[in-house]
């Protein structure tokens, strides 16, 4: 019992309100909302007898609770805001009235916020105060002139919804600019439960919202998440004996125990999974007020646009008969991906969707909406959380593209991950995502739980994908290297042990799979001995060239020391660190310099690629072929769609052929997933010529796949310049409306040193686009080298490209010949 409390009980004796407050706040039996229902309703009666006692039958003037009072959310420490509501005949005696009311309220210690106004001056005040008239949406009458109260309350709820139109945004603003100044609750060590977002503040805005019938926010779990909320800080208040809404580190362990929890991280565990309910109904409200206020505030253009057009039509009928200028209509639906589409500023599911045949949609979509920059709509995301098929073990090839697409597409992917989470989606295909969701840290380097860091470094890494050959590797190597902390002892440990799991199950091949491990096992490795390590000991650079293994692994390893210190917190990362980190990266390298691989012997031409080179050589036009690659029937014994196209050209060795087959295949609107180019040698029985072979998986951006007759007319047309593939991509691009999606890291373009004996190795890392091998080809030709092989990978949305590049007369470039062609082609393909 605190001393207030005694006090309390002292001064009103123990029949009085103090006492009977004191018995119900003590009752470890009677917690959360019978409590704060039973707190409320025995306040109503001592105020409502207080009036009587005061008021002596007095008529135009009532008692009324506003505010968090008004809804009969009494914490044990709550203050009463309270409006004394009168007609203003007599305002000396409503004066005198107040006093009768307000001051037996002080003298039991209670915090009072209170005021004396007429229904007239309540709603002018309302209309010059927002948080005025959010705490009106909520009263409720105690006492007096009950047509009063209602009055007012008709009045005020009739005003909100009249000026929701101007009253919404300023809301949406104060919310905006408390989140600023509080943070985010689900991150915080120490949350504010009623400022920061995803607190109660935020959890009543949108009862205001829904009370202006202007839009609603999912109801689904958000009660739940309130009362949490409420729980928590009715147990704060026990525990201090104040009326704070700040969990300090101190209290949680006591407020833990009077919760019934096992400790202070479920305690936080638990806040932080009801704050992330109030936050993501908050974003999709306000998305869906932002919306209908601009249908409202288009509505009546769009109707004087409607009636000039039908106008301009009739006219332009009756001259000649037909329809003149009348443009392309904007469409209401634009295409992303198959089976998603962009619909009024978010993303959707297509009329054709099938989540129930389709496991991948939900990874397609997400990836999708994050590369747009666009928001997934609640309806496409609950959709698919009730009615898509679990993916395979192992996940489908595309399935693992997108997961790595949507890692890829930096800081909308934290939107989109949110919105997946928030309906079970990443639970579902993750299981070891359970552990680290919502887990604190209690740490003060660490300003993110263990989820939301995880999802932070991988924002961070696709910052870096330029400087690693596997940026999926980096990115699923993000997103797992904390795995483990939900897991008891080294969570390094743990997390290699998970890391070998997921990354089977998601379908990475046995070598993938033991170097994501061993990111995952030594993600501090570089941090931890370039600081605490003698770097001029050379055991200490020999451990690490022994545990990394490859000059690749380094360069994955060092991508993620870096990301996951940015993720961590401005604490973790400096440039002092950094240069620490890049001297043990270059002493490391100059030891594993031996093992770097070379340039790959190429395979002997099967059966098939020697007839198609033989036709190609006879004819002298290209020759293709398409065949459909499926995934096992266990990914896809429902569907059986084609998962990509393997697209194998002979084509005669002649200047220009990398972009013509690249710059066809963008127009079809094929994306390249792989492609390798050759030259083979013609059997000596044929001729002694050469030819050249393309060998690469495709697949539709989306519907159906152009036919190989088509493609190789185009080809044609291509190679002897007839198709003007340049101005129909810019054409096709111009069509198109610019995103305000992330805007992606810079390509970059080196020169890889000693990587082959027989020409220079020119590496291309770049996001991936439409006619990005159009560009890189014409570049190289411009530049007059000759391309003897290439390598083309696609992983996610990044385009890792070796082109193996020789002079006229077959030998590498030389060294300052190499670095200008690879400065000259950055530069293409930066324009």
């Amino acid at each position: 019992m605190t001393g207030t409390d005694e006090r309390m009980a002292e001064d009103s004796g123990p029949s009085g309100y103090a006492a009977a407050r004191l018995r119900l706040l003590t009752e470890g039996a009677r917690s959360g909302p019978p409590r704060r229902s039973a707190l409320a309703e025995l306040t109503d009666d001592w105020l409502a007898g207080l009036f009587t006692a005061a008021a002596a039958g007095r008529a135009g003037v009532s008692l009324v609770a506003v505010g968090g009072y008004g809804r009969g959310e009494l914490s044990p420490r709550s203050d009463l805001d309270l409006l004394l509501l009168h007609d203003g005949s007599d305002p000396g005696a409503v004066a005198a009235l107040a006093d009768r009311l307000w001051y037996p309220v002080w003298d039991l210690g209670i915090a009072l916020d209170h005021s004396v106004r007429t229904p007239a001056e309540a709603r002018k005040t309302a209309g010059d105060d927002l948080k005025v008239h959010l705490g009106l949406l909520d009263a409720r009458h105690l006492a007096g002139d009950l047509g009063l109260t209602a009055g007012l309350r008709t009045a005020v709820l009739a005003d909100w919804r009249n000026q929701a139109p101007k009253r919404l945004p300023e809301l949406q603003e104060l919310c905006a600019e408390r989140a600023v100044r509080q943070g985010e609750l689900r991150y915080l060590l120490e949350p504010d439960l009623k400022e920061a977002r995803g607190g109660l503040r935020d959890a009543t805005a949108l009862r205001a919202v829904a009370a202006s019938w202007l839009a609603d926010a999912p109801r689904e779990g958000l009660a739940d998440a309130r009362r949490r909320l409420l729980d928590v800080r009715d147990a704060l208040h026990l525990v201090t004996g104040r009326a704070t809404d700040r969990l300090a580190l101190q209290e949680q362990d006591q407020v833990a125990a009077e919760l019934g929890l096992l400790d202070a991280d479920t305690l936080l565990r638990q806040v932080y999974e009801a704050a992330g309910i109030v936050s993501y109904a908050s974003d999709v409200t306000w998305r869906e007020v932002g919306r209908v206020l601009r249908s409202r505030a288009v509505r009546p253009r769009l109707r004087k646009l409607a009636r000039e057009r039908s106008d301009f039509l009739r006219r332009a009928v009756a001259g000649d008969g037909r329809a003149l200028g009348g443009g392309k209509p904007v469409a209401e639906r634009s295409p992303l991906a198959e089976g998603v589409v962009e619909q009024d500023g978010e993303v959707v599911l297509a009329r054709t969707a099938r989540p129930e045949r389709d496991p991948v949609l939900p990874l397609r979509a997400a990836a999708a909406a994050a590369q747009a920059g666009l928001p997934l709509s609640l309806h496409a995301v609950r959709r698919m959380a009730a009615t898509a098929r679990p993916l395979p073990t192992p996940w489908p090839a595309e399935a693992r593209e997108q997961l790595v697409t949507l890692l890829g597409s930096g800081r909308p992917t934290v939107e989109v991950w949110e919105a997946l989470e928030a309906e079970g989606l990443i639970s579902r295909m993750l299981p070891d995502w359970e552990r680290v969701r919502c887990r604190p840290q209690r740490n003060a380097v660490h300003i993110w739980t263990v989820d939301r860091h995880l999802i932070e470094t991988a924002v961070r890494a696709s910052e870096l994908t330029r400087r690693v050959s596997r940026p999926d590797l980096l990115l699923v190597a993000a997103l797992l290297h904390d795995i483990g902390k939900g897991w008891p002892g080294d969570h390094s440990v743990a997390g290699e042990i998970i890391a070998k799991d997921v990354a089977a199950r998601i379908g990475f091949d046995s070598a993938d799979v033991a170097v994501l491990s061993l990111l995952v096992r030594h993600h501090l490795l570089l941090i931890e001995t370039a600081t605490r390590r003698d770097l001029d000991d050379p055991a200490t650079v020999r451990s690490v060239a022994e545990a990394v293994g490859t000059q690749s692994t380094l360069e994955l390893l060092h991508a993620l020391t870096e990301a996951d210190a940015l993720a961590t917190g401005p604490a973790a990362w400096s440039s002092w660190r950094g240069s620490l980190v890049a001297d043990l990266v270059r002493r490391v390298g100059a030891v594993l310099a031996g093992d770097a691989p070379g340039e790959p012997e190429p395979a002997a031409p099967t059966a098939e690629q020697e007839r198609l080179a033989i036709e190609a050589f006879r004819t002298g036009s290209p020759v293709l072929a398409l065949r459909a690659q499926t995934e096992p029937v266990t990914g896809a014994e429902a569907s059986g769609e084609p998962l990509g196209v393997e697209l194998l050209i002979a084509v005669p060795d002649q200047p220009a052929v990398l972009p013509a087959v690249a710059g066809v295949l963008a127009v079809h609107r094929l994306t390249v997933r792989t492609a390798e180019l050759r030259a083979v040698r013609l059997p000596d029985d044929v001729d002694d010529g050469s030819v050249l072979l393309l060998n690469w998986r495709v697949a539709a951006e989306y519907g159906s796949l152009p036919q190989a007759t088509r493609l190789r007319a185009d080809l044609v047309r291509a190679l002897d310049g007839s198709l003007d593939i340049a101005g129909r991509l810019a054409e096709r691009d111009a069509a198109y409306p610019r995103r305000r999606g992330w805007i992606a890291p810079p390509p970059r373009v080196t020169v890889a040193p000693a990587a082959s004996h027989h020409a220079t190795v020119i590496e291309v890392r770049a996001q991936d686009a439409p006619g990005l091998l159009h560009r890189i080809g014409m570049a190289l030709e411009k530049a007059g080298v000759r391309v003897r092989s290439m390598h083309v990978s696609t992983l996610g949305s990044n385009a890792v490209d070796a082109f193996y590049v020789t002079t006229g007369a077959g030998e590498p470039l030389p060294t300052q010949d190499a670095g200008s062609l690879a400065r000259a082609l950055e530069e293409a393909l930066r324009a």
